[in-house]
């Protein structure tokens, strides 16, 4: 996940904030009303278990580096401010489906889309699956895990937890967010599965905390559809010119997978970029100004 800077606040900035109303309710969003017309606007797609929160740093990177369209980062079903998602375990062409609804709602067209982490299987099924919807797309964070891995995660990384009359699911939630940050996956804790990454400062593990908590009953609804979803399978149905990243901070797991992911794309290419938000922006900023 990508780390604003903790001093980042809604107020004092040119993002604003918003509710869209969806068939399943209202979905909130933050965006950056477009500089100029006749741009392509942007969407950007969250990772798990975050909210747009966590994208407000790229939003601005990404109007320094030139992108006057419109820039748009909505809450994930279940995430942040937005309605819970309807199934009881939605997939991702739910989840997918309710972006491409949610760019009706607001009356666009096709738009260039971003997606991190969960954000990216999103941003893949929404570019395979509405392929008008998506004019180009950006990969951060993607991969398929084997058949193993995956059983283990879709049954340990995101478990259902309940208010209690301790609180204790206040420390669970802060310690969940921070076993993330040292181990991959967070509840295989040894040497193995150790992260070589620095810690998050306090601000952002206060604040992921918080969007877990706001999204207690449904947090884990995206993860684990995430988790589940097929991207090799569905990147050969991807028309749309494909950007994978390969941030020098992320996973070795997901930067190994950009070479598979490339064999399976129609018209894909990768950059390496360093972890921040300013490099992501001009790497984007540099693909998506192509064919403008």
């Amino acid at each position: 996940m990508s780390k604003p800077d903790p001093h980042l606040a809604d107020s004092g900035n040119a993002i604003e904030r918003a509710f869209v109303r969806i068939e399943e309710g209202q979905v909130h969003m933050r965006r950056l009303p477009a500089a100029e017309p006749g741009h392509t606007p942007v969407l950007l797609l969250h990772a798990s278990p975050a909210s747009s929160w966590f994208m407000q740093d790229l939003m601005l990177e990404l109007r320094a580096a030139g992108r006057l369209g419109e820039i748009i980062a909505p809450d994930t079903l279940g995430n942040g401010d937005s309605v819970a998602p309807s199934p009881a375990e939605p997939d991702i062409a739910y989840f997918a489906g309710s972006m491409d609804r949610l760019c009706a709602a607001l009356g666009l067209g096709a738009v260039d889309a971003y997606g991190t982490h969960t954000g990216a299987r999103i941003a893949c099924e929404l570019a395979a699956g509405y392929p008008a919807r998506v004019r180009r797309l950006v990969l951060d964070g993607i991969t398929e895990y084997a058949d193993d891995l995956r059983d283990a995660v879709i049954a340990n990384y995101a478990p259902v937890v309940e208010p209690d009359a301790y609180g204790r699911h206040l420390i669970w939630a802060f310690n969940f967010c921070r076993d993330q940050a040292l181990f991959f996956p967070h509840f295989l804790q040894d040497a193995e599965h150790r992260l070589a990454v620095g810690m998050p400062p306090p601000q952002i593990l206060h604040r992921i905390t918080l969007d877990v908590l706001k999204a207690l009953d449904t947090y884990s609804k995206p993860y684990i559809a995430a988790f589940r979803y097929r991207a090799f399978e569905r990147m050969p149905a991807i028309a749309a010119p494909t950007l994978l990243l390969k941030p020098e901070t992320e996973l070795a797991l997901l930067n190994a997978s950009v070479d598979t992911a490339l064999g399976l794309l129609a018209d894909g290419q990768a950059a390496t970029t360093a972890g921040s938000a300013s490099a992501r922006a001009l790497a984007i900023g540099a693909f998506l100004e192509k064919d403008a």
